[in-house]
Order: C-alpha cells, then structure tokens, then sequence
C-alpha cells in the first residue's frame, strides 16, 4: 500500500509498504480521507527543528472496515466510521475499534470524527447559555465548527471576528449574527455597543496568537467565561495574560485543549451523533481536497490559507 511519509520538513515522500495486520482488538480501515491539522503544520514546515523525521503523520482520519482483528465486537466489514489514529495518510491503517465511530450516511470526506471532537469538547467546556451573547475569534475551520456548535445553544448575539473578509463571508453564511473585521474595526467596541456596555458572556479564542488572546479579556464581562481554543503551541514563544485585570474581573477560564483521551472520545462520539442525525454539517468547511501524492501542496495550502480557503483534506479513496 502507499503511504506519506515527512521525510524532512516541507519534503513528503510516498513509499509502498506491507498492508497492516490488525492485531486482536483491532480493525483494519480502508482510508478515505485524512485532514490537515494545524497542529501538524509546525512539524512540516519545520518549526519544530525537524525533531522525530521522518514519520508518518495524519491523525484526522475517515474510512471503511476493511478487516476485523479478533475479540472486535460491535463492527463489521464495510461500515463508513471517524476515526483517530496515527499514520492517517496511508491507504490503509490498523486502529483500536474503540477509536473508530460510526459515520452512517456521511460523506466518508467529511467524516472528520477528530477535529468536530475538539470544537465539540471546547462548547461543551465553555458550556454557553441559552440567550448569551457569544464572540468567537477566529474565522477558520475550528472557529467555524466552534460558530457551528454554539449556535446550537441558542445564543442571542454569535459575533465572529477575524481579518479575512473571506473568512468572515463564510462565518455570515453560518449564521453568524454579527461579523467584525479586527483589522478595520475595534471588536471590544462593537461587542459593547451590542451588549449595552456589559461585554460578552462567553468569549472563544480560537486563533492561538497573543493579541486575540489579549482582546478576548477587553470584551468579556465581569464574571463571563473565556474557553482558549487555538493552538498555542504553534507560532513559537509564549502567550501573556493581564493576570491582575482577568483575576479582578472574575472570568472563568476554559482551557480548551484536551489531552486526556476519555474527554476525547466523549467528544467523537457527540460530534458523530450531531453528524449522522444531519445537526451537524461541514460540507460548507471542508474547503480544499487534495490526492495522496499531491499532499505536500495540501500542507503548502493549509499554510498559507488562500482566499475561501477553512480545511484542507487529502482524499485516499472514496470508493467501495
């Protein structure tokens, strides 16, 4: 089978190897598409020094069942699922069945099981009320599942704010009720003027940078909640917080980045539910397809987020 290896960074190389066994417990899954992370982007464009290269990579996966290891209950060859596994840019990858989760009638390339679990965890932590008003940061595929999930809830103000007009068109035709571009207005001013001085209840920070970081504290009111959505382990260096000021003010913090794997799964499983049951869609989101051996010009689109650009997937195979 074939499968994408990062050699170096900026450099895949597709490479045959053996089809995996599955092991007892395990199942063999068909890949028809795998996402590009963010979190990814820094190992490929060598941020991260070129540390651990070469390795497969790829973990937002969808497929069929191709094969069952033994002791699988609960499965069966040819069931559409979202999973979340490592080596995801491969033609085939063996996985836990308990990581696999069922897609129904979801088209395969946007049954992104894994980054829906991390927007659905980030709602369910911030956990905004019926009739708040809300602020999202950010405008790419996170903020925009997070726009998706929040809307859910039944706010009375969804504000999304970002510097891309693009972006924000497209955060309009998900029902945004307000957008704001950042970079030709101020977001803290707009919020307040809609809200009658009193601020956001609940702010998500979906971008991972310092300065919507930094403004999610100007908007939200006293006692409201603040859910860190973006990933701030990219871009290098620390992030600052006006600890004094957040402190006095009250605000619940929510770090939104999940690393314990029962949170994870909880997540999958509701992202999955809202998919199939048609609450949720992200065919509007999933932007860009890319084929296996084009997947260096995926991570090179991913990075530089041209315009109309929120996700990018490599699609593997979408047949039977």
């Amino acid at each position: 089978m074939k499968q994408a290896i990062l050699e170096a960074p900026g450099h895949f190389s597709i490479v045959d190897v053996p089809v995996p066994e599955p092991a007892p417990g395990q199942v063999l899954v068909k890949v028809a598409a795998c996402g590009v992370c963010t979190s990814e982007l820094d190992v490929w464009d060598g941020s991260t020094g070129g540390k651990g290269l070469p390795r497969a990579i790829g973990h937002e996966v969808s497929g069929v069942i191709a094969g069952l290891g033994a002791e699988v209950t609960g499965l069966k060859e040819g069931d559409p699922v979202g999973v979340w596994v490592n080596g995801g840019f491969a033609e085939y990858v063996a996985v836990d069945a308990s990581w696999c989760y069922p897609a129904g009638e979801v088209p395969l390339d946007l049954a992104l099981a894994e980054p829906v679990a991390c927007a659905v965890n980030a709602v369910k932590m911030g956990d905004p009320k019926l009739g708040d008003d809300i602020v999202v940061i950010g405008a790419g595929f996170m903020g925009n599942l997070v726009q998706k999930l929040a809307a859910l809830r039944g706010p009375r103000h969804l504000i999304v704010a970002d510097t891309r007009s693009d972006a924000l068109e497209r955060a309009w035709r998900l029902g945004a009720t307000h957008v704001v571009d950042v970079s030709k207005e101020s977001l803290t001013e707009v919020v307040q003027s809609l809200t009658d001085g009193r601020g956001s209840d609940m702010t998500f920070e979906v971008t991972g940078a310092q300065a919507p970081l930094t403004a999610a504290g100007e908007m939200t009111r006293m006692s409201g909640t603040i859910a860190i959505v973006g990933y701030h382990q990219s871009n290098g260096g620390d992030r600052t917080i006006p600890l004094a000021y957040w402190n006095w003010m009250a605000f619940r913090i929510a770090n939104a980045h999940f690393r314990d794997e029962t949170v994870i799964r909880r997540g999958m499983e509701v992202g999955m539910r809202l998919m199939t049951s048609g609450r949720l869609d992200l065919s509007d989101v999933v932007t860009h397809r890319f084929p296996l051996d084009e997947i260096g010009q995926a991570f090179e689109t991913a990075h530089a987020k041209p315009a109309g650009f929120a996700k990018a997937t490599v699609v593997v195979s979408l047949g039977p």
